[in-house]
């Protein structure tokens, strides 16, 4: 029976529908290997407990999704539970998709078994140390840290807030990275989104905290970084958030992006070990007119900010254009380097619908600049830090060393 055309024109929304959904879940941003195919798999995400390689969820019959029922789509997104039973890891967010409600699921469903391009491709084995590879063992972690029920809004909230934590808690996730991991992995109860390590990266406190927090941040600075990964004086997304920018959060209907920083204004501050805000540092001595004639006794960091940095930043970190400022800079102004160094070993590459901001790598994969060993990003690190930022954070080339490992696939 051939369909209709009104029946053709809603599978048309409906799968239109899923493929925003998905974006707002930023799928493709772990189940896309680099330089692989979309949703094929093979992304590596490194954890406390081993590396864990994302399936391939494209409706390939063989490798993929292809022979799953709705209801078995719906159990692994928002249950973790695969085809044949088999227990998923929480680095697949399920713990957050379960609230995705059923309207959307069907969407989502709808989005992947019939736009998706099918890709042949067999999933990597994961490397999780025992007892962690007993995936039994997830049984007993759901019945911890799963909260099955779909999304509801709450008594007294706004449509716009309601909207705003659908989508920073289930959709987007947020507290994925954002909020700290117990010993057993699971989110630290009264420490809803106030920063965590994610690796080798820090993702920071994003509640209403005035020093920790994002309070100073305008909903203008919130809006941009959202929709560009660019908020002036204030930060720029770079490894896992940049992809987040890259892949998701770019592309949310602008509606969406206000609900997101409506909601992120509701959340209670938590505060963490700052003294003043990340973005309040500023020029604490010009580099040039300091080290610049001192030949042999110039400071280290200070040469090799000369040599590699201060063409794009500018000699005094002012920035030019794309290339941000190192003062007022939530990186350089962080309580720990991390962000700074997984930056300069990692570089930046973010595109925007009509921009792409790109700094090389200076880690293992230089091609294009001076490869810097351990002992060099600390030194540059360092005096990055005392010159334009935290001059209370310094660190060593076994910092740098730890960082490089945690960053290695």
């Amino acid at each position: 029976m051939t369909p209709t055309p009104s029946a053709k024109a809603t599978d048309t929304v409906q799968v239109e529908k899923g493929h925003y959904i998905a974006t707002a879940a930023d799928c493709v941003a772990c189940h896309t290997a680099p330089g692989g195919k979309p949703f094929a798999g093979g992304y590596p995400i490194k954890t406390p407990v081993g590396t864990i390689y994302s399936t391939n969820i494209t409706p390939s019959p063989t490798t993929g999704i292809g022979h799953y029922t709705k209801a078995e789509f719906f159990n692994a997104v928002r249950q973790g539970i695969g085809r044949g039973g088999k227990r998923l890891y929480p680095a697949m967010p399920y713990t957050s998709y379960a609230g995705i409600t059923d309207n959307d699921m069907e969407a989502l469903y709808a989005f992947f078994t019939s736009s998706v391009t099918p890709v042949e491709q067999e999933n990597r084995p994961n490397t999780v140390h025992f007892p962690f590879n007993v995936r039994s063992g997830m049984i007993f972690w759901n019945w911890l840290y799963l909260d099955a029920s779909t999304f509801q809004p709450r008594p007294q909230e706004t449509p716009e807030i309601a909207r705003g934590r659908y989508l920073v808690d289930n959709l987007e996730h947020c507290g994925t990275c954002h909020t700290p991991r117990t010993l057993l992995m699971g989110p630290a109860n009264g420490r809803y989104l106030s920063g965590s390590i994610v690796g080798a990266w820090y993702a920071p406190n994003i509640t209403t905290d005035k020093i920790a927090g994002i309070a100073e941040w305008t909903e203008n600075d919130l809006r941009n970084y959202l929709k560009t990964g660019h908020a002036l004086n204030k930060g720029q997304a770079a490894g896992p958030m940049g992809e987040v920018v890259t892949n998701s959060t770019q592309f949310l209907k602008s509606d969406d992006i206000d609900a997101m920083i409506a909601y992120l204004r509701q959340v209670s501050p938590i505060a963490g070990d700052e003294k003043q805000p990340r973005t309040s540092f500023s020029l604490a001595a010009n580099p040039e007119e300091t080290e610049r004639g001192l030949a042999a006794s110039a400071d280290r960091g200070w040469s090799i900010f000369s040599g590699s940095c201060s063409s794009c930043h500018q000699p005094e970190g002012q920035g030019i254009n794309a290339y941000p400022s190192l003062t007022h800079n939530s990186v350089t102004g962080s309580p720990n380097a991390r962000n700074l160094v997984a930056t300069i070993l990692t570089g930046v590459e973010r595109r925007t619908e009509d921009h792409a901001t790109f700094m090389p790598a200076f880690g293992p994969s230089a091609l294009w600049v001076n490869r810097l060993s351990d002992q060099d990003i600390a030194d540059v690190s360092n005096f990055i830090l005392k010159t334009f930022g935290n001059p209370s954070v310094q660190i060593n080339a076994s910092y740098v060393a730890k960082r490089r490992a945690e960053l290695t696939p």
